[in-house]
């Protein structure tokens, strides 16, 4: 009896759900986490408690830029291209946030830390350094709001920057796999690919078998 000859590997199929991408191991998402955070106690120590619209602003654009990012993250399992536009909204809210700190500080006639302040490097780094919440909190409530506001600046900064990679990165995987319909047809496609090839391998074992099967016959002694 001929060895049955190993099938081909079966042709890989192209799957129409995008792997979910963890928000929270994100750079950005946990820096805009802090920012949340911060920004919420920013507004209640160092505005008043009632009739300044700059409180729901600041704290709605930090939220914004928190819940846009888990949005976009997870709808980019079934649309890249609805993923994109919601980190961009995302980044909008934090642009937002970092012009009312900026505002804050211009207005309150407090000092914006740049390049050759005694405490831009130190600020610098301790932001590039560190992205939890817990890093951050224990500070809420001690730092001064010169301090506080220069803080939230850097980190819109750094976050905008981090997600400006990101949306290219994603961008570049949008033109290379295609939007939700590109991967449905491609998905089609290799299912009708798989199909065939399944049903070209068993038609050349069925032809296997029956040539065994008239070879057989033929040695059989009659009777």
């Amino acid at each position: 009896m001929t060895p049955t000859n190993p099938q081909a590997p079966a042709h890989k199929v192209e799957t129409v759900m995008r792997k979910q991408t963890n928000w929270h191991n994100l750079w950005f998402y946990q820096k805009a986490v802090v920012l949340y955070q911060l920004t919420y106690v920013f507004t209640r120590r160092f505005f008043p408690a009632y009739g300044d619209r700059t409180v729901d602003q600041m704290v709605q654009a930090a939220r914004s830029g928190k819940q846009n990012i888990v949005e976009g993250s997870a709808d980019g399992v079934t649309s890249m291209e609805l993923e994109l536009k919601l980190l961009n909204v995302a980044r909008s809210s934090i642009q937002e946030l970092l012009e009312d700190f900026e505002d804050y500080l211009l207005t309150h006639r407090l000092t914006k830390w740049l390049v050759g302040h005694p405490r831009y490097d130190g600020m610098l780094k301790y932001c590039r350094e560190h992205n939890y919440l817990s890093d951050y909190q224990p500070f809420f409530e001690k730092w001064t709001d010169e301090e506080a506001a220069n803080i939230g600046i850097t980190l819109c900064h750094m976050v905008d920057k981090m997600m400006m990679k990101y949306q290219q990165k994603k961008s570049d995987e949008f033109v290379t796999d295609g939007g939700i319909r590109e991967r449905m047809t491609a998905a089609r496609l290799g299912y009708r690919t798989s199909q065939r090839e399944t049903i070209e391998q068993l038609s050349l074992e069925v032809e296997r078998l029956q040539r065994e099967n008239n070879q057989l016959k033929r040695q059989t002694p009659q009777s």
